[in-house]
């Protein structure tokens, strides 16, 4: 998913049929996106066993294919510096799990065990 951040910050990526955009509100599963036109209910895309609501105004990716538009996700920025292999959730309350390459567990900035 690395070409959709790289499409949003006008980094030299081209996709024929993605269009940057921004939430506009979200429920359960689908999302309303004002891009190079206004998309309502949009099927939201996340990886397998993850399961969120954007927050209004995150900034976003539209595809459109042959089965209709879909919203790709949300661009992020974690509060903390991670190393690659590492990954960490949060929510916009600030909650936090981070899991480390070295094996810790994070919850909150705090290691469990």
């Amino acid at each position: 998913m690395m070409w959709i951040n790289e499409y949003m910050t006008g980094r030299s990526f081209n996709a024929a049929g993605a269009s940057a955009g921004e939430i506009r509100s979200a429920n359960n599963g689908s999302v309303s996106v004002s891009a190079t036109r206004d998309y309502g209910a949009l099927p939201l895309i996340a990886p397998a066993g993850i399961a969120y609501v954007p927050v209004a105004g995150a900034p976003t990716v539209v595809m459109e294919g042959a089965g209709g538009a879909v919203c790709l996700g949300v661009a992020v920025t974690p509060q903390e510096e991670l190393e690659p292999g590492e990954l960490m959730l949060y929510s916009a309350g600030g909650a936090s799990i981070v899991l480390k390459n070295s094996g810790k567990v994070l919850i909150n900035g705090r290691e469990v065990s």
